[in-house]
């Protein structure tokens, strides 16, 4: 088997033609829906991005037990497992800087081989000691340049930009001839994965000048291609400003995209070749009136996301559409599953490879979100957010980690100070790790930096309402949709503080897989007999 896997970063499913998108046209995406099993109801795990990479390398999901961070020794790679049970070389393309930052690490070090290219977001490439921030200033719009030189500053952007001059040196570009040339190199041979990851169309929405053309607006100020976080406040033409800057990010990676296709066809590998494409996350563009992710709640624009996978065995289900609740955590098997790798014990995402052949349903329901923000369920139909209201949004966190590092720096003295030792946990083979108390204020923590939003406690129907404009009153399905979060949290062994913050009894033992909204339900049945109790 050969596996061609490619990773986008905050590509929006309602972008994509073969999604329903209409604002432009996305005909590689709509050519590889037609070669593949797309994906209906796929959705997020942790959030946002090495959180995403950590489920979709491990099978399991990061975001209960500690936030943003590196590989945990114990965790099951699925790269190593295809090298060491499978003899599969992996190949790793990038420009997606987060793997080699403080808290990327261990990550791209399990492939085989790796390349990576430089220049996306704050990735702090080229070495400009007296940059020119005045005429940055007056170059870029106000919400996005601020002269800020630390280390989360956006400046190192507007260094990078400057040398992307032609189209062939934006990273994508390089990435795509760099996993083309792979491709070359080694279509006689067997047994190989190649990922090709690339940052776009996360922000800042740079895409080549000709991706631009047909996109007018009416915004005539300063470059602006970076949206702030939450409600900014953007004018309309600033806000048609930045949604076609993003869609001329999304046309970049389709063409992109055709490239690979093109080499498939050319080569008659899809005959003998599997592909997955997916991405991480989405993002607001605007709607429910927010911007990005991470500060927003996580509607349906940044948690439902797209998944394409074509394999050789199921060519004559190409075209077709499966509606089977998945997310994130599941290509790990699916992976493994593709190469006849044995799926390691402690792995709780699920091969998709038999959804191929015909839609099933797979499981009652998935969990998303993201550390110290609300934990949110789907069963498919309904979207329940569930945040830490009133008392208990005080009740004190904790990460559980062998590896305690934020995203660009180490820990404070002052977060590992009142450390402690605790597990170990099911999935830590048998290793205790490190329980430290969240420090609210510590700089670098995510939750410090992207304060949560609107934190009430909402039910969406989906069915009723695909557009999440309003929650709905419906007291039985918000407490099915507690009880089934609830039993979820228990089968991902979420420590009892995140039941807690909640106001969530936690379970005595471990939930049932196979019934979890069973189990669960009994378990709140039981709390509110003790609450009546006088």
């Amino acid at each position: 088997m050969r596996l061609i896997y490619i990773l986008f970063d905050s590509l929006n499913r309602h972008a994509l033609g073969c999604y329903g998108g209409q604002a432009i046209p996305t005909p590689q995406f709509d050519r590889l829906a037609a070669r593949s099993v797309s994906f209906g109801t796929h959705y997020v795990g942790s959030m946002p991005c090495m959180p995403a990479r950590r489920d979709l390398m491990t099978g399991r999901l990061n975001f209960l037990h500690r936030a943003w961070g590196p590989l945990e020794p114990f965790d099951n790679a699925f790269p190593e497992i295809l090298r060491a049970e499978r003899g599969t070389h992996s190949h790793l393309v990038t420009d997606h800087y987060h793997y080699f930052e403080d808290g990327g690490v261990g990550f791209h070090g399990r492939y085989s081989s790796w390349e990576f290219f430089r220049g996306q977001e704050k990735d702090k490439w080229k070495g400009v000691v007296a940059p020119p921030m005045e005429r940055w200033r007056g170059a870029y719009h106000p919400t996005q340049f601020d002269g800020r030189t630390d280390q989360n500053a956006n400046m190192p952007y507007y260094v990078s930009r400057e040398r992307m001059t032609e189209e062939a040196a934006f990273p994508i570009a390089l990435c795509t001839e760099a996993a083309l040339d792979f491709l070359e190199t080694n279509k006689a041979a067997d047994n190989w994965l190649l990922q090709l990851e690339c940052f776009d169309p996360h922000e800042p929405f740079f895409a080549a000048a000709r991706f631009r053309e047909g996109l007018p607006t009416n915004y005539r100020g300063p470059v602006l291609d970076w949206p702030r976080y939450g409600q900014p406040g953007y004018a309309p033409e600033e806000e048609a400003e930045l949604r076609a800057n993003y869609l001329a990010l999304v046309a970049m990676c389709d063409d992109y995209l055709g490239r690979v296709l093109d080499w498939m066809d050319a080569n008659d590998a899809w005959s003998d070749t599997a592909l997955v494409v997916s991405t991480d996350h989405g993002l607001l563009l605007g709607e429910h009136e927010y911007w990005g992710k991470n500060r927003p709640p996580f509607f349906d624009e940044v948690a439902r996301i797209p998944l394409f996978i074509h394999h050789p065995d199921h060519a004559a289900q190409a075209g077709s559409r499966r509606m089977a609740l998945t997310q994130t955590m599941d290509l790990m098997p699916t992976i493994l599953d593709i190469f006849g790798a044995t799926t390691p014990p402690e792995v709780l995402g699920r091969s998709l490879v038999p959804l191929l052949a015909q839609d099933a349903p797979l499981r009652q329901g998935v969990l998303f979100g993201q550390f110290g923000g609300a934990v949110n369920v789907t069963d498919g139909r309904f979207v329940y957010m569930r945040h830490p209201e009133g008392a208990q949004a005080a009740v004190p966190l904790h990460h559980y980690t062998l590896m305690p590092v934020h995203m660009r720096s180490f820990f404070e003295a002052r977060e590992i100070q009142g450390a402690t030792l605790a597990g170990p946990f099911g999935f830590t083979k048998g290793m205790p790790v490190l329980k430290l108390p969240l420090v609210p204020d510590a700089a670098a923590n995510m939750i410090h930096r992207y304060p949560l939003l609107d934190p009430h406690t909402a039910l969406y129907d989906l069915r009723a309402d695909p557009a999440q404009a309003a929650p709905v009153d419906a007291p039985a399905e918000a407490a099915r949709m507690a009880a089934l979060l609830a039993a979820l949290m228990a089968e991902h062994e979420a420590p009892p503080e995140a039941f807690a913050r909640l106001g969530l009894p936690a379970p005595r033992s471990r939930a049932a897989a196979d019934r979890p909204a069973e189990a669960a339900a009994a378990m709140l049945a039981a709390s509110d007999r003790r609450k009546q109790k006088p």
